[in-house]
């Protein structure tokens, strides 16, 4: 059990200390992750970034991801759920361009016109404050390949255990706290765990590193 992100993101950078080197930059994952990836920045020292990656959710259930995208449109498939409900690849397409809009919108706040850090041959390190399927962490992964990122470190305090394996095979390394066999949600392992708004992500990327956002 965490306490709240805070705690989460303290161990965090212990499990991280030997793994990244000074080159690395903190990119969290919108909402929740950022708050965890503020902490893992300022105790490590790193610069911290924000990474706008969306779930796609089934057409009666927007909690089940059948995908996700990131905000330059790289589309990641859950493709045993499309087929298994038979969901179509236009409802995907139409889902995935509205979330690309709202992750625009958020852009606008989030890095308040501010020139981006680079992330080409840099280890990134993706912190979010959990995974249920993993989805939107592999989107995030994609596009850091896509930018240019030469290694690339998963880091999350907790994640079911079928969903660590297969990140490991995208991602160059995957540092997971907790891998329960009895998982329901990310919010079960935690005594605190609110919802974080858009100021208290502006307001922890303001605290995680005075470094601006990062660039494409």
């Amino acid at each position: 059990m965490f306490q709240d992100r805070e705690d989460a993101g303290k161990r965090l950078a212990k499990a991280l200390r030997a793994t990244v080197g000074p080159d690395a930059l903190v990119v969290g994952l919108p909402r929740g992750g950022v708050p965890v990836a503020a902490v893992v920045a300022r105790a490590l020292g790193l610069p911290l970034d924000v990474l706008l990656v969306r779930k796609v959710g089934a057409p009666w259930n927007p909690e089940l991801a059948v995908g996700a995208v990131g905000e330059d449109g790289t589309l990641v498939l859950n493709i045993e759920i499309l087929n298994e409900f038979e969901i179509s690849r236009e409802y995907v397409e139409r889902a995935a361009l509205a979330e690309v809009r709202e992750m625009r919108r958020r852009s606008a706040v989030f890095c308040a016109g501010r020139p981006r850090i680079p992330v080409e041959g840099r280890t990134v390190v993706l912190v979010d404050d959990g995974l249920a399927t993993g989805a939107t962490m592999e989107a995030a992964i994609a596009v850091s390949r896509a930018a240019g990122a030469t290694r690339i470190v998963v880091a999350v305090p907790v994640a079911p255990p079928q969903t660590v394996p297969r990140l490991a095979t995208l991602a160059d390394e995957v540092v997971c706290l907790l891998t329960p066999p009895s998982f329901l949600s990310v919010s079960q392992f935690y005594d605190h765990f609110p919802q974080v708004s858009d100021a208290e992500v502006v307001a922890s990327l303001k605290k995680g590193s005075e470094s601006p956002c990062r660039t494409r």
